[in-house]
């Protein structure tokens, strides 16, 4: 089949100069989610209708099985879909979809192509018990004979509450016909596709319905409260998926998956997180409240304490992360590693059952096993203009408030006394300190406030 996806309105009720198609559901644009779901269905050609807001569409969601058609002006859907007549195949049917209605499910869909078959013309309907605004289904003898839309209905058809989405399937050889036949002689002065139906009628070709799962796969985006709408319908339909597969969710109303999402046994996620990119958790993971975790693996058992932003990382079995850390990309710690509050670890490779409890930062290091870096201890690892290595070997124990001038080495099972800075390599099984000496001043007296 061909699949034309219209995609060129300017959304003015967005108030937004970003194309209303571009705007982001679920951390991707809503094209973006009918492009998806279009793909599924494996289409022999694909085509996007853009037009307002010049090349950002095609800039956005470019990709080599797609194809781009310009309309401009933008005269209505017919018109839109006109401009699609090159880039479709006469020997397959065509479904026509919408940049702005990103819920519409494949087996929807694919409903919809199977009762329209190869030569019948199919429409994606619901009822509505207010259907206002929507173009009206009429029926005669319980065949659809037309679709008449608002502003052009009378008061016997506005009170039908089958209303046409806008969702259809055409035979393309016909559909071609159809469109060269469109007039704009109607109260917006626009070239209506659901007119084609008529058309249909008039040349024998039957019209069938079919209707959606659920009346949210058809709804669109005019507005950014619609779009606030959708995201909740949305996100509240993982948060069951994931339910059903037996994750706890502290409520489902308050999570946010912004990409794909995958969870083992007996996984508990508490109010408020956000998922994004692709994130693994593994069985009996625990995910605290309020924390960001973007493209990361979170190992068996592990528990990410409240209020941790983790990104690019993976995170070992039975590991303890937070309150307040952050992961940044490219950190990787094995079994057991205990990152506190307020520790920042970024580029590390930190092994088994070692531990940087509270307020540290460790960027560029690789960390052996069972290492306890204290509190305050800081890699400086820029020089101002590159970056340079910490290595830290198994068994080492690193007083508080230390600095690591990379590059170092700090040998097996070393001491730094607190408040080292270490600028030379530490020799493995030896304590090494740099403290200046201290000192009491007898003579020195508080300052005074001099009084004005």
């Amino acid at each position: 089949m061909n699949v034309v996806i219209l995609a060129a309105g300017m959304g003015k009720r967005m108030q937004s100069a970003l194309p209303k198609v571009l705007h982001p559901l679920a951390g991707k644009p809503l094209l973006s989610h009918v492009i998806d779901t279009a793909k599924a269905l494996s289409p022999s050609a694909l085509c996007v209708i853009y037009g307002h807001g010049g090349d950002a569409v095609p800039q956005a969601v470019g990709a080599p099985d797609i194809s781009f058609a310009k309309q401009e002006p933008q005269l209505g859907t017919g018109h839109a879909v006109m401009q699609a007549v090159p880039h479709l195949r006469d020997d397959v049917p065509t479904l026509i979809l919408y940049g702005d209605v990103p819920l519409t499910t494949g087996q929807s869909l694919q409903r919809l192509l199977d009762n329209a078959g190869a030569d019948k013309l199919a429409v994606l309907t619901v009822e509505l018990d207010d259907p206002t605004g929507y173009g009206r289904i009429v029926r005669k003898d319980g065949k659809i004979v037309g679709i008449v839309e608002q502003k052009d209905a009378s008061e016997a058809e506005r009170a039908i509450r089958e209303v046409n989405t806008g969702i259809m399937v055409a035979p393309t050889a016909q559909l071609k016909k159809w469109l060269t036949t469109l007039s704009n002689d109607n109260a917006q002065r626009e070239y209506y596709l659901t007119d084609i139906v008529a058309r249909a009628v008039a040349d024998g070709v039957a019209v069938v319905s079919a209707q959606p799962s659920a009346v949210w796969e058809t709804l669109g985006v005019n507005s950014k409260v619609q779009l606030a709408e959708l995201e909740r319908i949305h996100q509240r339909n993982i948060a069951n998926v994931l339910l059903e597969q037996g994750v706890t969710l502290a409520d489902p109303a308050r999570i946010d998956v912004r990409g794909t999402l995958t969870c083992g046994r007996d996984v508990t996620i508490d109010v408020s997180c956000v998922f994004e990119g692709k994130v693994e958790l593994e069985d009996g993971v625990t995910i605290g409240a309020h924390c960001v975790i973007k493209d990361a693996r979170i190992a068996r058992g592990a528990n990410i304490k409240p209020f941790c932003h983790i990104e690019d990382a993976s995170v070992g079995s039975e590991s303890q992360i937070g309150p307040y850390a952050r992961l940044r990309p490219g950190t990787e710690l094995a079994q057991d590693v205990h990152i506190g509050n307020f520790v920042e670890v970024k580029n590390s490779q930190i092994a088994a059952h070692s531990k940087a409890n509270h307020l540290a930062y460790v960027g560029d290091a690789t960390v052996g096993s069972r290492v306890n870096i204290g509190a305050g201890t800081i890699t400086c690892n820029y020089d101002g203009a590159n970056k340079h290595r910490t290595i830290i070997e198994d068994d080492v124990f690193i007083g508080s408030d230390t600095q690591l001038v990379a590059p170092v080495r700090v040998g097996k099972g070393a001491n730094l006394g607190a408040g080292t800075t270490l600028t030379k390599d530490a020799p493995e099984g030896k304590l090494t300190l740099s403290r200046a000496k201290q000192m009491t001043i007898d003579s020195w007296k508080r300052p005074v406030k001099v009084k004005k």
